[in-house]
């Protein structure tokens, strides 16, 4: 910690969130925690896919988008060299609708938008640590958005790509050829201005899913993943 720079919270504008999600979304997840939600806060919780609602989490939502804009604009701007929020609720769950496995604002995906708008110089690569899926998708949230075939759509075409995993058959051996033979090559060609971590912890070491089997520091690794970073493009700016 004596080497980190420690920054308070701050609450996300609606604009920024609004860039991201629906007004019907934001007017909800900025709502739901006052008084008139009290007798029906669990409820509407029950209507989405693993969420939970109190009194806090109205500001917790907009505290943990704001203080990721926060970060990577600070970030962007040279201020600092890497950062992370460590804030909750996470967001790498969110949809752009509706609240999701414990994710109220896609915290990631609004600060991207922010620095893509507010820094029309900034090309943006997401690298994102969220679910292991296996058994044909049967493992949270049981739909295809993390199959290989999933490439994007629209312009985005092409730009997303997914590395499912098949329970108890995938190893150490299998989560670096991944790395060597996919996304570092497509890191290394992309040449990003910064990358952004949407660190979802659904894929940390001895929790579910084919991530149980590997035995690698996951730490060690992300250390590697920056180094080559460093060497290959000269990058540097990391946001999680």
């Amino acid at each position: 910690m004596s080497r980190c720079v420690v920054l308070s919270a701050k609450e996300a504008e609606d604009k920024y969130i609004a860039s991201v999600h629906t007004q019907r979304h934001v007017k909800l997840i900025k709502n739901i925690s006052s008084k008139k939600f009290n007798s029906r806060r669990l409820r509407i919780a029950s209507n989405f896919n693993s969420i939970y609602f109190n009194k806090g989490s109205s500001e917790a939502a907009s505290l943990a988008a704001g203080s990721l804009i926060e970060v990577s604009e600070k970030v962007a701007k040279g201020d600092l060299d890497s950062a992370i929020a460590i804030v909750r609720p996470p967001g790498h769950h969110a949809e752009p609708d509706e609240a999701m496995g414990f994710c109220l604002f896609n915290n990631v995906a609004i600060a991207a938008n922010f620095l893509l708008n507010e820094r029309v110089d900034y090309a943006v690569l997401f690298f994102v640590n969220v679910n292991s899926l296996f058994d044909f998708g049967s493992f949270y949230p049981a739909r295809d958005d993390g199959s290989y075939c999933m490439i994007g759509e629209g312009p985005g075409a092409g730009y997303n790509i997914n590395v499912p995993w098949e329970q108890g058959q995938c190893g150490d051996a299998d989560y670096i050829a991944v790395w060597d033979h996919v996304l570092f090559p497509v890191a290394e060609s992309y040449n990003p201005d910064i990358i952004m971590i949407s660190a979802g912890f659904d894929a940390a070491l001895g929790l579910m899913g084919c991530f149980k089997w590997f035995k690698l520091r996951f730490f060690s690794f992300s250390c590697d993943f920056k180094r080559f970073l460093l060497e290959q493009s000269q990058i540097g700016k990391f946001v999680s």
